[in-house]
């Protein structure tokens, strides 16, 4: 359970990192559209794990036999890019259009503008692909979905949640650590069950 929450928060640190962002540029956020986006944060990441899930039962009695090997390479991959792409260059948070919103000192972006359908859509997708991969990992070794879906989903609902205010307030201070952390927590993860398949099992 202790790493089902970990995983859990690992995952929504991406949802975190892009409610931080849409805090701060999004102008005239409304409690609807912040409820809507954590939600749709929510829903992809308890989706994404159960169609990784399914689509590695599939094919799991044929990679049995280093399935270990998959789901460690999984998570380490995941870890990784988190880590990657959290000391890639960091662009203005709030590109403004020097015409329009710069003039009138207004940082809005659609890149973070989770008022609308389309970005918010794109974002919740984005956010979630990851949870892809680590369901299917819970399917090569051989463990039940629907708990953890349920527990990523609600923690990257709450998450985001916090995330909006948190940008209103502080800003993207955090925002790179915490996509750090995060890496690094799916990396030891991965690495547990990779050592206890070869020790315990």
């Amino acid at each position: 359970m202790i790493s089902t929450l970990l995983i859990s928060l690992s995952l929504s640190l991406d949802a975190f990192a892009v409610s931080v962002g849409s805090g701060i540029c999004s102008n005239n956020l409304r409690r609807f559209h912040i409820f809507r986006a954590a939600f749709a944060f929510g829903l992809f990441q308890f989706l994404m794990p159960v169609i990784g899930w399914y689509l590695g039962n599939s094919f799991r009695s044929y990679i049995e036999k280093f399935d270990h090997w998959i789901a460690f390479g999984l998570l380490a991959i995941v870890g990784v890019k988190m880590i990657i792409e959290s000391r890639g260059e960091q662009a203005e948070p709030c590109p403004a259009s020097e015409n329009t919103a710069a003039a009138a000192g207004n940082k809005s972006s659609d890149k973070f503008d989770v008022k609308n359908i389309g970005p918010l859509f794109a974002l919740a997708v984005a956010t979630s692909i990851d949870a892809l991969a680590v369901g299917l990992s819970y399917s090569l070794i051989d463990q039940a979905i629907w708990v953890p879906a349920l527990t990523i989903g609600g923690i990257t609902f709450a998450v985001s949640l916090f995330g909006f205010e948190f940008g209103k307030r502080i800003g993207m201070v955090f925002e790179k650590w915490a996509q750090i952390i995060g890496g690094i927590v799916l990396i030891l993860i991965g690495t547990k069950i990779l050592l206890e398949h070869i020790f315990f099992s």
